[in-house]
């Protein structure tokens, strides 16, 4: 899994503009939650899709993205959370152990 930080509002606006090209991912890891660790290393070894790009939010130090997000997709914050950007709108959101590599793979 190649994770792509995500720690810069401007990086939202690049989400955005390359979520109407291919499929987008974020991925809001709580570094304090074991359930969200056990999420992020399943997400891992499923392996990821081509042609996603996948990032990761570590919402405890960057909790004002993770408030733009909701804010920027109309989703409630929720931790652990996926959400799958396309053509600059949210079209899937999942949390806690009902977010799955199969589920986001078969939404794109």
């Amino acid at each position: 899994m190649n994770w792509i930080t995500l720690d810069s509002e401007s990086q939202l606006d690049q989400i955005k503009t390359t979520s109407a090209t291919q499929p987008v991912v974020i991925f809001k890891h709580s570094t304090r939650c074991a359930i969200s660790a056990m999420v992020k290393s399943r997400l891992e070894r499923a392996g990821a899709p081509q042609g996603m790009d996948f990032y990761y939010l570590d919402l405890i130090r960057h909790r004002s993205l993770s408030n733009r997000i909701a804010d920027d997709y109309a989703v409630e914050h929720e931790s652990p959370q996926v959400l799958l950007i396309r053509n600059g709108q949210c079209v899937y959101d999942e949390s806690h152990s009902g977010i799955s590599m199969e589920e986001l793979a078969r939404m794109c």
